[in-house]
């Protein structure tokens, strides 16, 4: 039977890039995401990808979303990447408070609830992975990033809380901080003016997502670090 890899934040770019490459390594996926629309899609394009429309930072929501998941294949996940993403522009007079507190639910809580389910399994089944999408933003507070930055930070020490106490235990937790602006649409829109390895393409990202998941026990790493080779860091 084909291991089972569970996708949160399944949209246009890394989400989708993410369903594709795991599915070409011999994955069934399970895909999480609000706009069921394009769940509904990447269904019908590939055989073994499960769509489980769910907003993460609802509870009940993404506790029946695992459960279907659990009832549908029957097995512990071999992966589960949490991708989904709650941003905001504005500095700390700007933004709202309840918008940091959403994106605290789509960043952390999220991550915490779906590593309770999945963890325990994946000990149990002697092996699994559990990455986080993320960003520098996990590193450094900058002025406008009032209701990003502090959750990703949080999302950030939590999945290294994790690691250091599923590692041991033979379950692999790594954060993938991607240092770029992603290959969009309305990021071209945005940046028009840049050349086009001014970006990093979701299809690179999910690739290095792919290496992090099969990462032999002997060289695990937690924090990995992706940007283009052109990126000032």
């Amino acid at each position: 039977m084909k291991p089972l890899a569970i996708i949160t934040g399944v949209g246009p770019g890394t989400g989708a890039a993410l369903v594709r490459r795991f599915h070409a390594g011999g994955y069934q996926v399970a895909m999480l995401a609000r706009t069921a629309d394009r769940l509904s899609a990447l269904e019908h394009e590939l055989s073994d990808a499960a769509a489980f429309p769910c907003d993460v930072a609802d509870p009940a929501a993404l506790a029946a979303a695992l459960q279907a998941i659990e009832d549908r294949f029957n097995g512990a996940p071999r992966v589960v990447i949490h991708n989904a993403v709650g941003g905001a522009f504005g500095n700390f007079l700007e933004i709202e408070p309840e918008v940091l507190e959403r994106n605290f639910q789509v960043n952390v809580m999220a991550l915490l609830r779906l590593a309770r389910w999945a963890a325990p399994r994946m000990e149990a089944a002697g092996e699994g992975a559990l990455i986080v999408t993320g960003n520098t933003s996990a590193v450094r507070g900058r002025a406008r990033f009032a209701g990003f930055a502090p959750t990703k930070a949080a999302q950030r020490i939590l999945a290294e809380s994790i690691a250091r106490e599923m590692g041991p235990k033979g379950v692999h937790v790594a954060f993938l901080m991607i240092d770029a602006v992603i290959d969009l649409e309305w990021t071209r829109a945005r940046y028009r003016d840049r050349p086009d390895d001014f970006f990093i393409k979701p299809e690179d990202i999910a690739a290095e997502a792919f290496h992090l998941s099969s990462q032999p026990r002997s060289a695990w790493s937690f924090l990995t670090e992706i940007r283009p080779f052109g990126e000032a860091w």
